[in-house]
Parts: structure tokens; C-alpha cells; sequence
């Protein structure tokens, strides 16, 4: 349970409150995973580390064909409760599938369910540690947020990632057209560029918000399959330029995981990846929209974009979820490239704390 010797307006977020990791340690009550793959691989990593101990895994009944993960026979929900006694869940995966996030809260309505916060990228958890160690970066960065649902967003998110309560989700979950029609107000004239464009589900997206009246589109893609669904996707498109590149602080080549999906993402082991500093390809271009989701390489993008942002102050909409730090180390980022922009948070529908992201104007 973490306590502080003093107290001021972030102190609150955790005073008293106890992690969830220590909540899984001492309920009392046998733990169920709830989902496979890499996210339950990492809460079973942790499990360890904290002295958890797991006495089964579950998954949504269309999943279940009786396979086995890590020496447990993957069961349903029915299944656990037709066995003697309670127990609790420990939410294993995302998603943002209306049904999806539906029996995930019908499962928490009848057992203790909680979320072992794991980041996408790395290996640091949300501990006492972890708070301790970043404090007054989360003071400050609390500081710089422009408005109260924005600091509303910032404390619940923060608590959700200590305490696993998904609830403090709901508390602050908003559409995406709230942040598109009130914050960043996209019109005509404008120059977009995409980092992380995938297939080009979120050029579409700018051009519902923006209108095809638009002077440009930049669009970075690293991943070779994508790469071409996004060529085909935007061929009918003028004054479209499309780079296979992932976006960094400089132009080299590192080593990407080749995952499918949005997923491909700076790894150990992989393939060769083209990435570029965003600076250099606009060659002094004036962007006035900048869209980010590049799975952990954020602060990255930033700094290979530090000339765009000082001189031409383009409105941003960039992940802050990747890895927990985000939500703070971005904003002082953000503030310290150009002090100007007022910096805006929001989440929207998805469970866990995916989809939250800054707006910056």
C-alpha cells in the first residue's frame, strides 16, 4: 500500500491505495488468467517476480478448444464457476470490441476482476518503484494539462495503472469525436502527416474530420505487407506521398519485430527497417496535423520532429499508452519542444487503458 510523508494535489491519486499486484497476492481467493498470448506472458512473468501464484486460465467461450497454455487446460468462465468456492480474474489482453469490453464487465460484475497493468513495450511495471522513482515527473507533466478533463483523464489513468480497477476507465471514456470536432478542429488546407499508417485507416480518419479539401498527406508505414495495403489503399488520392519508413530521431535502420498488424515495432530480432527523422523528409514543409501511433518510438518521433514543432506548431494526436511513462515523459516533451502548445488527454472505448491519447493544439 503506498503512503507519502507529504501531500499535495497528486499525492492523492495513490495515497492509501493498494497495487494491484498486492491485491492479487492477498485476496484470498484463487486467480484465474482471462486470455492467452503475449500480454498473459508478461503477467505471468510478473506473477513471479511479485509471488503470485495463478491456479488457472480462462477465455471467452469461442476461444476455448481445449488447448493448453503454460500447463493450464484453457477453460471457460462456466467452467471455473461450476467448480466449489470463488475466485478472481486477471485480465490478460485488450480490446476495444464493444461486445469484447461487454463480457469483460459482465465477468467483473460477478467475480473480483482486476487488470495486472503490463506495458506493450519494455519490461518496467507500475509499482511502488516505479512511483517513486517518477513522481515529480508526473507532478509536472499533471501541471502542463489544459483542461479538468484532461487532469481527470491523467489521475484515473495513472490509478487504473496501479490499482487495476476498470471502472476509473469508464469514469473517463470518451468518443474520439469530442477531440476531433472541440480540440483539434481540422479544416481545409491542411497538411497531414501520418506516423504508423498501417493500412490507411486512420488517413480515412483524417479525412472524415478534415474533408478532401486537404493541401497534403505524408504517411509513414514501416511494415512492407502494410506498406502495400496502404499503397492501394490511398492510389486514387492527389497530393498523397507515402514512405516506407518507421518514424525515429534520425534516419538509420534498426532491426523491426516484421509482426502483422498495427504491431511492428523496434525489436531484437527481426528485419532490417528503413527509419527517418520526420524533419527530413518535410524539407521545411509547414505540417499543420501530425498523427502518431508508433508502437513505443513516440519520444523518438518527437525528437526527429523537433523543427517541425518549434516552427510550425502543427496540432498533434499522438499514443500515450505504449509504455507507462508516456503519459508523462510526452507531454514535458511536447512542452519542451515548444512551450506554446496547451496539451489536452482523453480515452477513449478500450480496455485496458489502450486508445489514450494527447491532444495538442
Amino acid at each position: 500500500m503506498f503512503n507519502f510523508s507529504n501531500g499535495d494535489e497528486m499525492t492523492d491519486i495513490f495515497r492509501g491505495k493498494m497495487s494491484v499486484w498486492e491485491k492479487l497476492k492477498t485476496c484470498g481467493k484463487p486467480v484465474v488468467l482471462y486470455g492467452m498470448g503475449d500480454g498473459a506472458d508478461k503477467v505471468l512473468a510478473a506473477f513471479e517476480r511479485y509471488g503470485i501464484r495463478a491456479a488457472g486460465v480462462m477465455a471467452s467461450d469461442g476461444f476455448v478448444r481445449g488447448q493448453s497454455f503454460h500447463g493450464f487446460t484453457v477453460k471457460k468462465c462456466g467452467d471455473f464457476e461450476r467448480e466449489p468456492g470463488d475466485f478472481a480474474v486477471a485480465l490478460c489482453f485488450a480490446s476495444q470490441l464493444p461486445d469484447v469490453m461487454a463480457a469483460i464487465k459482465s465477468v467483473a460484475a460477478r467475480h473480483e476482476l482486476l487488470v495486472p497493468s503490463v506495458p506493450a513495450f519494455g519490461n518496467v511495471l507500475f509499482d511502488d518503484d516505479f512511483i517513486r522513482d517518477n513522481y515529480e515527473n508526473m507532478r509536472q507533466a499533471h501541471d502542463l494539462l489544459a483542461d479538468e478533463l484532461s487532469r481527470k483523464v491523467y489521475e484515473n489513468i495513472l490509478q487504473f495503472y496501479y490499482t487495476g480497477d476498470i471502472a476509473l476507465l469508464d469514469e473517463v471514456t470518451t468518443g474520439k469525436d469530442e477531440a476531433f470536432r472541440e480540440i483539434l478542429r481540422l479544416g481545409g488546407n491542411e497538411v497531414y502527416v501520418d506516423l504508423g499508417a498501417y493500412n490507411g485507416d486512420t488517413v480515412d480518419e483524417f479525412l472524415r474530420y478534415a474533408g478532401d479539401d486537404y493541401r497534403k498527406i505524408v504517411a509513414f508505414e514501416p511494415n512492407a505487407k502494410n506498406f502495400a495495403k496502404l499503397q492501394a489503399h490511398c492510389a486514387e488520392m492527389p497530393r498523397t506521398e507515402l514512405w516506407q519508413l518507421g518514424a525515429w530521431n534520425k534516419n538509420t535502420t534498426l532491426i523491426f519485430n516484421n509482426k502483422a498488424g498495427r504491431n511492428s515495432a523496434v525489436a531484437e530480432k527481426g528485419v532490417e527497417t528503413r527509419v527517418a527523422a520526420v524533419d527530413s523528409i518535410l524539407c521545411g514543409t509547414a505540417a499543420t496535423y501530425v498523427k502518431a501511433d508508433v508502437e513505443g518510438a513516440d519520444a523518438q518521433a518527437l525528437l526527429g520532429m523537433r523543427h517541425t514543432l518549434r516552427l510550425f506548431k502543427p496540432k498533434l494526436n499522438f499514443a500515450a499508452y505504449h509504455r507507462f511513462e508516456d503519459i508523462f515523459k510526452l507531454p514535458l516533451l511536447i512542452h519542451a519542444l515548444n512551450p506554446d502548445y496547451q496539451i489536452y488527454l482523453r480515452h477513449h472505448p478500450y480496455i485496458p487503458a489502450w486508445d489514450t491519447n494527447l491532444y495538442c493544439i
